[in-house]
């Protein structure tokens, strides 16, 4: 069945960076497009980056754009996310997910508090 394990989320300091892996098995990896999404306490889900199979082309929506680095190693199933410049406005829950896909991973908690 489909797994996503989200892994690298904690406490950080404003400024401070993360990154985030997301491993997945159970559906072939190296087809499906990727995204990110994150959940903030008392706010919707919302997506934060898409990853095309093959890497070559992301989006960023605007929490993300000149902050967040994303990338996809399909030999490991894993994407990552790398979050920089970390403001407080980014905590939240980030799940990955295949957006044709209906399973969700449990998520992984980042905290930016000083």
């Amino acid at each position: 069945q489909v797994q996503l394990v989200e892994s690298g989320g904690g406490l950080v300091q404003p400024g401070g960076s993360l990154r985030l892996s997301c491993a997945a098995s159970g559906f072939a990896f190296s087809m499906f497009t990727m995204r990110w999404n994150r959940q903030a306490p008392g706010k919707q889900r919302e997506v934060v980056t898409v990853i095309t199979p093959t890497g070559d082309n992301l989006h960023y929506e605007d929490a993300g754009k000149g902050r967040f680095t994303l990338s996809r190693d399909n030999g490991r199933n894993t994407v990552y996310l790398i979050m920089n410049s970390l403001k407080a406005e980014t905590t939240a829950v980030y799940y990955c997910k295949v957006p044709t896909l209906s399973e969700w991973g449990q998520g992984t908690q980042v905290t930016v508090s000083s």
